[in-house]
């Protein structure tokens, strides 16, 4: 028998009947899930330091488990010291087993550590589903050592799920465990 991480047979047996039974489903293909979550870092001092470019690359490879790329600049813009074509971030994008395993790390491990963490913004919806939500400091990730850091950066994590409705996309990630600050559901 294959591996299967922990938060995909919980998501697999409690939170689908629960979804299911709120918004009554006719087939279990029509339940919400989780696509992907993607992970962007932008850097912007790169245009004057390349080593921060793999800096990042490093730090986001050791928090995710899989190698981001690198993202480039698609114009040149002389007053911030751009040219076309020049890397400006990373990125990367978890799916299956690797994406279940960082959100049970994100949620159980990462969020408590958010200095004054009351709960995350439930206002970051794009109105397809999707939630959004930015992360000040890359060092609330136990994978992160404070001593090689010599400069604390932020990053944006998208969750994409199969969801037609922000509703139905709260519901499953608040189920899935994100703790939101204005629950209402």
């Amino acid at each position: 028998m294959s591996y299967v991480p922990r938060l995909q047979s919980f998501y697999r047996e409690q939170v689908i009947p629960i979804l299911m039974e709120k918004y009554k489903y006719s087939s279990i293909m029509e339940v919400p899930r989780l696509v992907k979550i993607c992970l962007n870092q932008g850097i912007g001092a790169a245009t004057q330091d390349k080593k921060l470019i793999d800096i990042a690359i490093g730090e986001l490879s050791i928090i995710t488990g899989q190698k981001p790329v690198a993202t480039m600049s698609r114009n040149a813009i002389s007053n911030f010291k751009l040219r076309e074509e020049q890397a400006i971030g990373v990125k990367v994008t978890l799916r299956s087993n690797r994406m279940y395993e960082f959100l049970d790390r994100f949620i159980s491990v990462s969020l408590p550590r958010v200095r004054d963490f009351r709960g995350i913004n439930d206002n970051s919806f794009d109105g397809r589903g999707n939630y959004t939500m930015g992360i000040t400091e890359q060092i609330i990730f136990p994978e992160i050592d404070l001593d090689k850091i010599n400069k604390i950066s932020g990053m944006d994590i998208s969750f994409v799920t199969t969801a037609k409705t922000d509703a139905e996309a709260m519901t499953l990630l608040k189920e899935l465990g994100l703790p939101f600050k204005n629950a209402k559901n």
